[in-house]
């Protein structure tokens, strides 16, 4: 199996630049990237660990929505006076 080097490398990036032209080009390879993450992803299960760490942070914001407040939001929120800083 052959090796590919630099000028490989270029010819088919010049081919690509005169095929898809130099506003499309960036697009595809933006598009190639995400999906090249997501199958990464995918396979790794990666997205999953991502999934269940959000569905577990919701269910902590139901159960004690005070805590994951601002402290001072906490406070008016409860009925306390909060004080702005005087300069």
């Amino acid at each position: 199996m052959p090796n590919i080097g630099p000028l490989e490398l270029a010819i088919v990036l010049i081919i690509a630049l005169v095929v898809f032209g130099p506003k499309r080009l960036p697009e595809l390879g933006k598009s190639l990237g995400t999906g090249m993450r997501e199958f990464k992803d995918s396979i790794t299960g990666r997205h999953d660990e991502e999934r269940q760490r959000e569905r577990t942070k919701r269910a902590l914001e139901q159960e004690s929505p005070a805590t994951t407040r601002e402290p001072e939001a906490a406070e008016a929120a409860e009925g306390e006076v909060v004080s702005e800083p005087r300069e």
